[in-house]
């Protein structure tokens, strides 16, 4: 039987974290006299309570270790729990949402996908608007923590790999996980603080800077308007969105270890330089497409295809228009992007950069195998031999990952969807990116019109997708709870 007590305290903890966040937009509204400051105020009172609980009644006075089984569970558990509590102000608001579709923007927050289901946000008082960037803030912190820390241990996906990597103590950006964890909150804030400077010295008001640097840095996609980038007009403002973004989607590791003086080693991750190659031909290609197509002047063409490329590319979901308009081979260009993510210990969602090379890797090898059957060929990443395991998890994380975007996409159907809302929705739920295509959940839509069991379904794709699938799912099984 699982010891449940470990779990419940740590999730405790985070309840109260949660809470704690919430007297952030609570002083906004305080400050702005807006009477929405009560429901900051009921909500944080509510979660601090049962977070508070919690702890108290499962600590223990002794220090614990926890182990697999428990591992998982805590990590599922956390973020299905915060996302419970952080949706009560939604639900309490003037204009309050039903617990569907709080819990859906919610968990679209914390999971850094930025789907929405709000409507009219400049009407919205800004205690509001703060919160959901913050939401999205503190899920990409979570993010990479997890990424770095936990899934490696949990091997899920190939991500012993990078366990692997970091095996050697002199490999190490900081010997323990607590210091390291500081080295990332650190890390973290001090790029978000030089993207919120960035947006105000470009021209956006200190509250539309603050939130739409959390939300770029998170590569989630909250905004403060309905139209999204769009409203700003400034291209400074777009070139450093793009930016920003790029850096939201690098591993957080190599910044570290750039500013430890280690050669700068942000350039001799493989990942880096494979994605930004990638994404650098992929922007050229649409920007000189759309320049031609449809005579848009040559600098405004390279900015948006810039913008919404690497936006879509890193799973942050901002648009500054609707590409859906630039014709059927752009869209289908976005339509691939939707599942491509970042690279690992960062922010972003999607398949991982480095599991497209381990593949690409394998298909390298099997034509080498076809010609000369005998030879041994070792598959290396980064210069270092592949454990057996890994390549066996990749295969299966992409399948795993084709099948939940199938299986979700006939849920979604059977909802009543059409077939490339439901098919592009659930590839943006699974991959954490926000819009899908097509007139309802496109660029220029949101969720707002879809029914309870769609947002539900779309939700659960938020939760796999951002706990890398097998996190979720090795909890269905039944052997997990007998062993």
């Amino acid at each position: 039987m699982i010891d449940l007590r470990p779990v419940l305290y740590v999730v405790g903890l985070l309840l109260a974290a949660v809470a704690a966040a919430m007297l952030l937009p609570l002083a906004v509204d305080a400050v702005d006299g807006n009477p929405d400051w009560q429901v900051f105020a009921v909500a944080a009172a509510l979660t601090g309570f049962v977070g508070v609980s919690i702890t108290l009644t499962c600590h223990s006075g002794r220090p614990f270790d926890m182990d697999i089984r428990q591992a998982f569970l805590l990590t599922t558990l956390a973020w299905v729990a915060m996302a419970c509590f952080a949706a009560l102000p939604f639900m309490f608001i003037a204009r309050g949402l039903d617990y569907a579709d709080a819990f859906f923007e919610a968990i679209s927050g914390l999971t850094t996908t930025g789907s929405t289901v709000l409507e009219k946000l400049e009407s919205l008082p800004r205690g509001v608007l703060l919160w959901r960037s913050l939401l999205q803030w503190i899920g990409g912190v979570g993010i990479v923590v997890m990424a770095i820390i936990i899934l490696p241990f949990l091997r899920v996906g190939g991500m012993q790999l990078f366990r692997t990597e970091s095996s050697d103590r002199s490999e190490k950006v900081a010997p323990r996980p607590g210091e390291f964890v500081g080295y990332i909150a650190i890390t973290y804030l001090v790029i978000s603080s030089l993207c919120a400077l960035a947006y105000w010295l470009a021209g956006m008001s200190g509250f539309d800077a603050v939130n739409h640097a959390m939300t770029t840095i998170a590569t989630g996609g909250y905004s403060t308007h309905d139209a999204s980038m769009g409203h700003f007009r400034e291209p400074s403002i777009h070139w450093i969105g793009t930016l920003f973004m790029l850096a939201g989607a690098l591993p957080f590791t190599t910044y570290i270890r750039t500013v430890q003086g280690r050669d700068m080693p942000i350039w001799r991750d493989s990942q880096v330089r494979a994605y930004v190659f990638i994404l650098a031909g992929v922007i050229v290609a649409t920007g000189l497409w759309i320049w031609r197509a449809f005579q848009m002047p040559f600098e405004a063409a390279m900015r948006h295809a810039a913008f919404n490329i690497v936006s879509v590319a890193t799973t942050t979901g901002y648009a500054t228009t609707d590409y859906q308009l630039w014709g059927a081979p752009v869209v289908g260009l976005f339509f691939i992007l939707l599942f491509v993510g970042g690279c690992t210990g960062s922010t972003a969602g999607g398949i991982k950069m480095f599991r497209f090379q381990i593949l690409w890797s394998m298909t390298r090898i099997y034509l080498a195998l076809l010609l000369r059957p005998h030879r041994i060929v070792v598959l290396r990443y980064q210069g270092r031999r592949v454990p057996d395991d890994v390549p066996y998890s990749v295969l299966a994380f992409l399948v795993a990952y084709a099948g939940t975007v199938g299986v979700l996409t006939l849920g979604l159907t059977a909802s009543g969807l059409d077939l490339v809302t439901a098919l592009t929705g659930a590839a943006q739920a699974v991959s954490n990116v926000g819009p899908g295509l097509g007139a309802v959940i496109g660029p220029a839509g949101n969720f707002a019109s879809l029914s309870d069991t769609a947002k539900w379904l779309l939700s659960f794709g938020m939760l796999l997708g951002r706990l890398e699938l097998f996190t979720v799912l090795v909890l269905l099984q039944r052997s997990f709870w007998r062993w």
